[in-house]
């Protein structure tokens, strides 16, 4: 971004330094020069009061203390008596006791004049012009205790050259500043702003539907605050839209539970209406046959009869079936679950359809442990176990082969029902579970099954919660079921 946070804090941060910079520089060469020689000013007082505490009228005495001022303080010392004669004078080292005295300089004579004139002013400052020499020098006069006079002395000169040096300097120094400072300066805006950068790639990570990525708060500004602000955001977006997209995609099966099941109710209206169509019109039809008489004699009367019962009784069939299989997949029916013996369940049915077998002239063999315990609903296992023996007493083919094979293991048992015949095709054997499918129509009619069976047997493994199948074999087919096994101790 051309005019991004972190330019425009860089930039500040910068025009900030060089604006400091700029004034303290300016205020440098406009007026270090006067505080200098305020300062010294100063300077010159104090060492005035020193010389006059410790100075008794004899210079010498004190010729060690006035050389470490001189040095330190880097001024010039002259003592004058009350007549204005030179006792000490720091240039020239000459005292009193080894030197005849010396007349001092004209304009230190005129300021000691004014002094005099002024009986009440103790020192004065005066800035003076050594023509010899050309130098301006910076004069303190102060009346000593023991009525003489302190001269001291400081070439302003000198005060200039520190003040020019200080300056140059401080120039030098300033740029410095400004090359550190600018560098300090993008270092502080990269950090300031990158709390910045992370919300606003969180931010938009959000628009993109992307709740995965958090602010990790690590200090407690107004930054974390925000932070918490849009990870509380992000938490609260990222909930809303997935119990949005849950409640989406529960519409979306809804309104297609709903398409299937107008589907499933128009086919079953359709396979129940013809179903029913068949029965109803022959019915009606041998009726008819047996009011107006078709047939006198009684062999042909008892046929027509025969047909009619035969009949009604599919019809009776269809319906106890279509009510069993609206039970079930309604869910209003409930198994009643127990522990029995499905080893004599299964004999049991065995036993029932021997007059069948024996009248269809079929081989039966069956398979099994003796006390198989089993924890499920007898009365729709055995429903199970007879539908699949009716379609396979429908379908068995030239062989008359029937084998029922009941085998456990620690947690299920497995019940088999095979039937020797021709092999369902792949794409059928998911769709023969449905209600009123047929792999073969011609045939099925013929042995007059409605297409529920199967579906009956779906609806009752699925009430169980247990698996069931078909397997083409070798020899024929293989409709199972499986239970939930009980050990019994």
């Amino acid at each position: 971004m051309i005019r991004s946070v972190r330019t425009r804090l860089f930039i500040g941060v910068n025009c900030l330094i060089v604006l400091f910079v700029t004034i303290s520089w300016t205020l440098n060469s406009r007026y270090l020069k006067t505080y200098y020689i305020f300062e010294k000013k100063k300077t010159l007082a104090q060492s005035s009061k020193l010389v006059d505490k410790i100075y008794e009228g004899e210079p010498y005495l004190i010729a060690l203390e006035l050389e470490k001022l001189e040095r330190n303080a880097g001024i010039n010392i002259m003592i004058l008596d009350e007549s204005q004669d030179i006792k000490y004078d720091s240039s020239v080292r000459i005292f009193e006791k080894f030197e005849p005295r010396k007349r001092i300089d004209y304009r230190i004579h005129m300021e000691l004049s004014e002094m005099q004139r002024q009986q009440n002013r103790k020192a004065m400052f005066k800035i003076t012009k050594d023509p010899r020499i050309k130098t301006d020098f910076l004069n303190y006069i102060y009346l000593l205790k023991n009525e003489e006079y302190l001269v001291l002395s400081t070439p302003l000169a000198a005060m200039h050259e520190s003040a020019q040096i200080a300056n140059h300097f401080f120039f030098y120094s300033g740029i410095l500043t400004f090359i550190v400072g600018s560098i300090a300066a993008f270092i502080f805006a990269k950090k300031f702003t990158k709390p910045i950068l992370e919300l606003n790639d969180i931010a938009l990570r959000m628009t993109k539907l992307d709740f995965s990525k958090k602010y990790l708060i690590q200090t407690k500004d107004e930054v974390a605050e925000l932070g918490k602000s849009i990870n509380s955001l992000s938490d609260q977006l990222d909930k809303s839209i997935t119990e949005l997209t849950q409640a989406n995609e529960k519409l979306q099966r809804d309104i297609e539970h709903e398409r299937k099941v107008d589907e499933m109710r128009k086919e079953f209206i359709s396979s129940v209406s013809h179903e029913l169509k068949t029965p109803i019109a022959l019915i009606q039809g041998y009726a008819d046959g047996l009011k107006v008489n078709v047939n006198e004699d009684e062999e042909n009367k008892n046929f027509y009869c025969d047909v009619i019962i035969d009949e009604a009784s599919k019809m009776n069939n269809l319906v106890r079936n279509l009510l069993d299989l609206s039970q079930i997949e309604s869910g209003y029916f409930h198994l009643e679950k127990r522990v029995f013996d499905l080893s004599q369940l299964i004999e049991n049915v065995a036993y029932k359809y021997q007059p069948i077998f024996k009248d269809k002239h079929i081989c039966v063999s069956v398979e099994k442990e003796d006390n198989i315990m089993v924890d499920a609903d007898s009365i729709r296992t055995e429903q199970v176990l007879v539908n699949y023996l009716n379609n396979a007493i429908d379908h068995v083919d030239n062989k008359k082969i029937i084998g029922i094979t009941a085998k456990a293991d620690n947690k299920k048992v497995r019940v088999t029902v095979f039937n020797s015949g021709k092999h369902i095709p792949k794409d059928c054997q998911d769709k023969i579970w449905k209600s009123f499918y047929k792999v073969d129509k011609a045939r099925t009619r013929m042995y007059g099954g409605t297409g529920l069976g199967l579906s009956i047997v779906r609806a009752i493994q699925e009430l169980h919660q247990n698996a069931y199948g078909v397997v083409n074999t070798e020899q024929g087919i293989e409709f199972w079921f499986e239970l939930d096994r009980v050990e019994v101790l």
